[in-house]
């Protein structure tokens, strides 16, 4: 069970004292599930691209648990509080899944994330547009090697608000193949503590 303040509200988390008073700007569901946790559940598309951004794409979803074999699954992403970072533990209908602790540094906007996959750490920063949370890419690990960007796959990945339900999308591209790998979709909201 979530603890709550005197007004009803959660104490303030790991996400919320990132933000601050730019907290108020995400999108009033995005607020809620930041201030109590939850689950958001539904269907997701997958699209790994063709040729050889296709072989490239299939690999990175092996590594990362995604099953790529498919155009669409079921996927859950459960996002929890800890008291210093922030986690978010993702399964696809295949039994995959794929667990990220976000760790903050510093304040929004010129703060940042670490997240961390399994070897690969990524330092990412954030833009608040038309209410969504957009990550920013900044630097990339692998097994604590420091990998320039340049040499890494661009992406683009975020979360809004879309008639009332929660959309996400993640682009992974390269130069002059494109779309590596990409999946999103529109998701429902079940509380933390339900």
């Amino acid at each position: 069970m979530i603890s709550t303040t005197a007004s009803g509200d959660p104490p303030d988390n790991v996400v919320t004292r990132w933000f601050g008073a730019a907290f108020s700007q995400l999108h009033p569901l995005l607020q809620t599930l930041h201030r109590r946790g939850g689950v958001l559940r539904g269907d997701i598309a997958i699209d790994t691209g063709r040729g050889l951004a296709g072989m490239i794409g299939r690999r990175l979803a092996r590594r990362l648990g995604i099953p790529a074999d498919r155009k669409h699954c079921g996927f859950e992403v459960q996002i929890v509080h800890e008291a210093d970072a922030l986690m978010w533990l993702r399964r696809f209908d295949d039994g995959g899944s794929m667990v990220s602790h976000f760790v903050p540094h510093g304040r929004f906007p010129t703060g940042s994330w670490t997240e961390q996959t399994g070897p690969l750490q990524l330092r990412l920063g954030v833009d608040v547009i038309d209410g969504g949370w957009h990550w920013r890419l900044r630097e990339t690990r692998w097994q604590g090697w420091r990998i320039p960007v340049a040499l890494l796959p661009r992406s683009q990945a975020g979360k809004r608000i879309v008639d009332g339900r929660y959309a996400f999308e993640v682009d992974f591209r390269l130069p002059l193949l494109g779309s590596i790998l990409r999946y999103g979709g529109l998701l429902d909201a079940q509380a933390a503590d339900s």
